[in-house]
C-alpha cells in the first residue's frame, strides 16, 4: 500500500467515526444505566454513524423508573425519542426563534411515528428554563433541561434532561408472535419464504430469534436477475448454508451495519472465517459484500429488539459455494509473462466509498459535489493487473506541499454524514 492511500485511508477512517457516546458517557456513572440501554438497544451504533446529533440524556434514577416498566423494544422506542438530530447547546436553547421550535429525532427515522409523532418540541420557558415534550397536538412539556453533560462543537451534544419525553403509542409493545413468512411476503419476497420453509431453515431462524435475529431476503426480482446461479444444483444441504448465509446470529439494525469495521459471522459461519460478510456504506446506504457479489440494503421490514428484517436487491453469493462468481472465471496469464501480483489486502472496511488513485499523467480533479442520493456500491479500486510503476510514489507526494494540500481538501462531508472523495 503506497504512503498516499494509507494517508486516505485513515482520514477516512478517523472522519468516518467523529464520536463514541458510550465512550463520552464513560466519564459520568450517572449516566451509566443510560448507556447501558443504548448498547443493549443498539442506539449507540446509530448515533455514532451520525455526524451532527444531541443525545438528551437521563440519570440512572430517571431510566431506572423508565426500564422497570418496559420491555427492551419500548426502552428503545423511548431512547430513540431522546436522540435529537441536530446539534443543541445551552446557547442554541435559549435562542430558539419565537421561543419554541421543532426538532426530528431518530424514532421519527423507524418509521413507527406516525405524522409528527417523533419531533420533540422545545420550549424556551420564562425564568431561564427549557421545556421539552412531544410535538403531537395538547401534548405536554414532559421534560426539562438540567445540565449541559458534554459537547464536541457542532458534531454531538450531550444534555441532561429530567424526565424521559412520551409520546401517544410509543409504550405499545411489539407482538411477542413474529410470523417471518408473512413479513416477507408482504415484503415482496415470496421466493425467499418460500425456500426457508421447504428448506426447514424458518425452524432454525425461530429458534435463534429470542437471542438476536438479523435477515436479510432477497427480493423476488433479485432471483430472477440475469447471472444467477441454478439454485436447484445444489444440495439440500447447500440451499440449508446459502439461505442460513442471508441471517446473522445477531441484532443488527441499519446503525450497526454502518459501524461494523470488519468481517461479520452469519448463521452459517463455522468459526474459521467462513461464510462471512463485510459491509460498506455510502451516506445511509449500506451494501453488504460476500467476496463475490454485492447487494444493497433497500428497505426494512421490520426492525424491533432483538429481530430485524431487510430486504435486499441481490442474492448474496458465497464463496464457499460457488467458488467464482458465475462467468467472471479470470483468464489464465501469458506463457511467456509472470502472473499479476495480488491485490494489497485492504483494511478493515470502512463506512465509506473507496477512492481510486490517480495515474501520474492525469492532473487531480476538483472536489466532486455532494451526492444527491447516496449510492449502493463502493466505488471500483484498481485491478491486480494494473502497472505498478504507474503509481505515484510516496516520495513524489511528500515533495509536493501543494499536491499535499490539495488531496488533504479533497474531502467533502456531506449534510447526511456521506464523504465524498474526487477522483484523484
Amino acid at each position: 500500500m503506497s504512503f498516499v492511500s494509507f494517508l486516505l485511508l485513515s482520514l477516512l477512517a478517523g472522519a468516518a467515526r467523529a464520536h463514541n457516546i458510550t465512550e463520552i458517557l464513560s466519564q459520568f456513572p450517572d449516566y451509566s444505566q443510560y448507556s447501558s440501554y443504548l448498547t443493549q438497544t443498539k442506539l449507540d451504533d446509530e448515533i455514532n454513524s451520525r455526524q451532527t446529533i444531541t443525545c438528551l440524556v437521563l440519570n440512572n434514577a430517571a431510566m431506572s423508573a423508565v426500564a422497570a416498566k418496559q420491555p427492551l423494544a419500548v426502552v428503545k422506542n423511548i431512547l430513540s425519542l431522546l436522540v435529537l438530530l441536530d446539534y443543541y447547546n445551552t446557547q442554541k436553547l435559549h435562542a430558539i426563534s419565537k421561543g419554541t421550535t421543532l426538532s426530528t429525532t431518530l424514532y421519527q427515522t423507524t418509521g413507527k411515528a406516525d405524522g409528527n409523532l417523533g419531533f420533540v418540541n422545545i420550549t424556551d420557558l420564562k425564568g431561564g428554563k427549557v421545556g421539552f415534550g412531544s410535538a403531537a397536538p395538547g401534548s405536554k412539556l414532559d421534560a426539562s433541561y438540567t445540565k449541559s453533560v458534554k459537547q464536541i462543537p457542532y458534531n454531538i451534544s450531550v444534555l441532561e434532561i429530567t424526565a424521559p419525553i412520551m409520546a401517544p403509542g410509543i409504550t405499545t409493545a411489539p407482538s411477542s408472535d413474529v410470523n417471518v413468512t408473512a413479513l416477507l411476503e408482504k415484503a415482496g419476497c415470496k421466493t425467499f419464504a418460500a425456500l426457508i420453509v421447504s428448506s426447514g431453515v424458518l425452524k432454525i431462524y425461530q429458534n435463534v430469534i429470542s437471542k438476536g435475529l438479523t435477515i436479510f431476503a432477497p427480493s423476488d426480482e433479485a432471483f430472477k436477475a440475469a447471472g444467477v446461479p441454478d439454485l436447484s444444483k445444489l444440495s439440500s444441504a447447500e440451499v440449508v448454508q446459502l439461505l442460513e448465509y442471508h441471517a446473522l446470529p445477531q441484532y443488527a439494525p441499519v446503525g450497526t451495519l454502518k459501524t461494523a469495521t470488519g468481517p461479520i459471522a452469519t448463521l452459517a459461519s463455522n468459526g474459521a472465517g467462513k461464510y462471512d460478510l463485510k459491509t460498506t456504506t455510502a451516506g445511509d446506504s449500506v451494501t453488504l459484500h460476500s467476496g463475490l457479489s454485492s447487494s444493497r440494503v433497500s428497505s426494512t421490514v421490520v426492525d424491533s429488539t432483538p429481530f430485524a428484517i431487510f430486504t435486499v436487491d441481490n442474492i448474496l453469493l458465497p464463496a464457499e459455494l460457488f467458488g467464482v462468481a458465475p462467468g467472471s472465471a479470470p483468464a489464465p496469464a501469458p506463457a511467456n509473462e509472470p502472473a499479476a501480483s495480488p491485490s494489497p489486502i485492504p483494511l478493515a472496511p470502512l463506512s465509506t466509498t473507496p477512492a481510486t488513485a490517480p495515474s501520474p499523467s492525469e492532473p487531480l480533479s476538483p472536489p466532486a459535489p455532494p451526492m444527491s442520493s447516496p449510492t449502493g456500491a463502493p466505488a471500483s479500486g484498481p485491478s491486480a493487473s494494473e502497472d505498478q510503476s504507474a503509481r505515484p510514489s510516496a516520495a513524489g507526494y511528500a515533495r509536493s506541499p501543494t499536491l499535499f494540500r490539495t488531496l488533504v481538501t479533497a474531502f467533502v462531508v456531506t449534510g447526511s454524514g456521506a464523504i465524498v472523495l474526487s477522483s484523484l
